[in-house]
């Protein structure tokens, strides 16, 4: 199915490379994309993406283009809709909203309700195009602002937010059924993303208060505590991995030291890791030297957390041969 998509902002790349694993990216533009989805229902598991439509056409950013097109589409229904339309931040010189909302309301054929309706056409104006879709889903992300941090059972300062834990799972094409990894596991903020979207979680860290409290907020996980360079799993056990390094500014090791963990530990990841699939791996600075070592490096993000922190953001595959 044919797929239009409304994503987040805050990064130029993200939210297009996490569709990966619902869907094939056909189209983009600044903050839309276009995609082929065999299963619509399975983009509920996106964490940057603000809304999910079923894809009815494009056109020019005009009026008259947008009429040109609810004219071929001749849309109509029984049940009470509203329109609305979104111009992207930067799209300049483009109709307002309000008109072009009116306008989609005057095509189609059925009652409109601005209070309680049961369908939303909605128009996106980005860069260039005019972009027109039936919502499937909307409000992805305000699930996340709920399930925030300090909620869990355990607490630790320092934890990647649900909502950018759930974006790394996803970047790791993990699917329902598969067994997802972290090494480096802490408070099990990955493997509760995980966990929420089917995979049947594994984890492990060196420190055994750390994992106490991953018990805590993950029940149903499997727990191990266990040295990220020894790893007491079986070769080619795991489908994915989707692991937070140590940054080395909360935890004491020294500068070489933290170079030999990178190294050992993405030794036994690629280890564990089944052939053909994928890791995704976050530092505190670019690694893609020693990463390369071991995988071939698939993508690498930069993200800005505040002043004093950049996330390095790795997707790694291994070999299928391997």
């Amino acid at each position: 199915m044919k797929l239009l998509f409304e994503l987040s902002g805050e990064h130029p790349i993200l939210p297009f490379a996490e569709l990966e694993c619902v869907s094939r990216v056909i189209d983009r533009r600044t903050r839309v994309a276009v995609a082929e989805c065999p299963d619509p229902a399975a983009t509920r598991r996106l964490a940057l993406t603000h809304t999910v439509m079923e894809y009815l056409g494009e056109c020019e950013p005009t009026a008259d283009a947008l009429a040109a097109l609810l004219d071929d589409l001749t849309l109509e229904t029984d049940r009470p809709f509203v329109a609305r339309v979104k111009v992207v931040d930067g799209a300049a010189g483009h109709p307002s909203p309000l008109p072009l909302e009116r306008l989609i309301g005057s095509h189609i054929n059925g009652p409109v309700s601005l209070k309680s309706p049961e369908i939303i056409f909605r128009a996106i104006i980005s860069e260039d195009r005019c972009f027109f879709g039936r919502v499937i889903y909307e409000g992805l992300r305000s699930t996340y602002e709920e399930r925030s941090p300090i909620t869990r059972p355990f607490f630790h300062p320092g934890v990647m937010m649900p909502r950018m834990a759930r974006a790394m799972v996803n970047l790791s094409l993990m699917m329902p059924g598969e067994v997802m990894y972290d090494p480096f596991c802490g408070t099990g903020g990955m493997l509760e993303e995980g966990r929420r979207v089917g995979a049947r979680v594994l984890g492990s860290d060196a420190d055994l208060f750390m994992v106490g409290g991953a018990e805590q907020n993950v029940p149903s996980a499997t727990l191990l505590v266990a040295d990220a360079t020894a790893l007491p799993i079986c070769d080619a056990s795991v489908d994915a991995v989707v692991t937070d390094l140590p940054y080395g500014q909360s935890v004491c090791i020294k500068a070489e030291s933290l170079n030999r963990l990178y190294d050992g530990s993405l030794t036994e990841i690629r280890r564990v890791l089944k052939g053909g699939r994928r890791a995704v791996v976050i530092a505190h600075r670019d690694i893609r030297e020693i990463a390369g070592r071991y995988f071939t490096v698939l993508q690498y993000h930069e993200q800005r957390v505040h002043k004093s922190l950049t996330r390095r953001i790795l997707v790694l595959e291994k070999k299928a041969t391997d």
